[in-house]
């Protein structure tokens, strides 16, 4: 897993360059940022499971028929995995929101995600809304905090759902 830094590091040498201003600015904007991610963190970390359980709710009002007969999340088992899912769509935007770098995300949770939920008959766009729900209560929690910049908390999220999204060819 790389981080904002090691990533920028990786870019500027594998082409034999120095640091321009760009680099130094983005160096600079990560470390700025890092207090309020290290909170975005802690404020996820002690609240994750009612996060979870409150975007499964909201999720499940907005798309009750998910939960009805025939839904991709009837039966105890399929609405636990919905759950588990949004745990670890939670978990791993943690890493990548401390990280600044949404590497972590591609390697270990979206590779091949798509095509496995396509597969297995799980619908995206349910999906894609609860990862939205989810990153809007992260926001509104960070907020209440005290955290003024928020917009750092949107990245992972919405990378997320930008690469599960289903796109036209």
């Amino acid at each position: 897993m790389r981080d904002a830094v090691t990533t920028l590091i990786k870019n500027y040498d594998g082409t034999g360059r120095y640091f321009d201003r760009n680099a130094l600015d983005s160096l600079k904007s990560y470390f700025e940022s890092g207090t309020a991610r290290v909170q975005a963190a802690g404020i996820i970390n002690s609240n994750a499971a009612g996060i979870v359980k409150q975007a499964g709710s909201k999720l499940f009002d907005e798309l009750p028929e998910l939960i009805r007969p025939s839904g991709n999340a009837y039966t105890t088992r399929r609405y636990a995995a919905c759950l588990r899912d949004l745990d670890y769509y939670l978990r791993y935007a943690t890493y990548a929101l401390v990280a600044g770098n949404n590497n972590v995300l591609d390697e270990r949770v979206l590779q091949g995600l798509r095509e496995t939920y396509n597969s297995l008959g799980v619908p995206i766009g349910p999906t894609v809304r609860g990862v939205q729900i989810i990153k809007e209560l992260v926001k509104e929690q960070v907020t209440a905090a005290g955290v003024a910049n928020t917009a750092f908390v949107d990245e992972p999220f919405d990378h997320i759902t930008r690469e599960l999204s289903e796109t036209d060819i």
